[in-house]
């Protein structure tokens, strides 16, 4: 696979207009809830990621891969990824559905949070929209299995677009990571086992390990992390990944293909700094890929993702409260780990 000779990030699939609003609880059908602060910004891993890499270390060269809507949401989403300075040449635009759209509401009495979506141009996505022939990159970061109707479904030999891409980019020497989307277990399995070959690393919650391996891994609200470990081994052996790795509430592990555990709890983050969980899963994926990116050690790279999670966690928008990884980790020392 690839060596240190190459440089950077490639992030690809969902590009999605988040429309981010605190609400004060989420109501029973046919009843009301009170939504405010509307926070429109970037969504979907093609993007977060991108961004918080960018965010992290500006120095770093970092691609992004999409499609969007000819429309003003799309224009919007033009816009950051050229604030973030992004490379966005691979950001396609259709005229013939409009950009997705995502309404984010995170509710103040349970600080859970739940996406509604108008897929627009996503049901389009397709692995024609992938071209890998002129990166330099180093890892492709890939998502969201599960909405997008043409990826999901078998493209030529492939049992999906996703096996498609991913074997397209590990055929040009990129390694390659997938970030998943919260769909039913068995809707899950069918997307991502095929996948699992075609991957270096995985970084998934708590829940989509077990839904994976068909284990239960949270038991009354609490990670087992034994169980984790065990369902980690269980799908490592079914891919090529060199590691996998579990975030969750109260920290994340690495389990490596040799079977070694690495363990690190997350970051004490006071209550009065959170606003909203939107993106700490994609912060705590850059942080820790980005460690894996500078050759750091496992433990360390865990220090990063959980760092860059907790700053995550200041701001609705999904990248707004990332920062410099060198202050990241300064605000995550002066917190303190759980």
């Amino acid at each position: 696979m690839a060596g240190n000779t190459r440089r950077g990030f490639i992030a690809g699939g969902t590009w999605c207009l988040d429309r981010n609003r605190k609400i004060d609880l989420w109501p029973r059908e046919d009843s009301v809830g009170i939504a405010w602060g509307l926070e429109e910004r970037g969504g979907g891993p093609a993007c977060n990621l991108a961004v918080d890499i960018k965010r992290l270390d500006p120095s770093l060269p970092v691609e992004t891969i999409g499609l969007i809507g000819n429309d003003d949401a799309g224009r919007k989403l033009l816009a950051a990824a050229d604030a973030a300075g992004l490379e966005r040449r691979q950001m396609h635009v259709s005229d013939e559905e409009p950009t997705h759209m995502t309404e984010a509401f995170i509710s103040q009495a349970s600080g859970l949070r739940t996406h509604i979506s108008d897929l627009g141009v996503s049901a389009l996505l397709s692995p024609e929209h992938f071209d890998f022939s002129e990166t330099s990159a180093r890892f492709m970061h890939l998502g969201l299995p599960g909405i997008h109707p043409k990826m999901d479904a078998a493209w030529q030999d492939d049992e999906n677009g996703w096996v498609t891409v991913l074997k397209a980019a590990r055929r040009v020497g990129l390694e390659t990571n997938l970030e998943l989307c919260t769909v039913t277990p068995e809707r899950l399995r069918g997307l991502i086992l095929p996948c699992l070959p075609h991957l270096d690393t995985l970084i998934v919650n708590d829940s989509e390990i077990g839904a994976l391996a068909e284990m239960v891994t949270v038991r009354d609200g609490r990670t087992d992390v034994e169980a984790c470990t065990a369902a980690s081994a269980a799908i490592l052996g079914q891919g090529a990944m060199r590691l996998v790795t579990i975030h969750f509430p109260e920290g994340a592990i690495t389990v490596g293909r040799d079977g070694a555990r690495v363990l690190v709890p997350s970051v004490k983050v006071p209550a009065e700094a959170i606003v909203g969980p939107n993106g700490a899963g994609d912060a705590f994926a850059a942080g820790f890929m980005y460690g894996l990116h500078e050759n750091w050690p496992i433990e360390q790279c865990l220090g990063l993702g959980h760092a860059a999670a907790a700053c995550s966690l200041r701001t609705a928008g999904t990248t707004d409260g990332v920062v410099g990884w060198q202050e990241c980790l300064d605000i995550a020392r002066r917190w303190g780990s759980r």
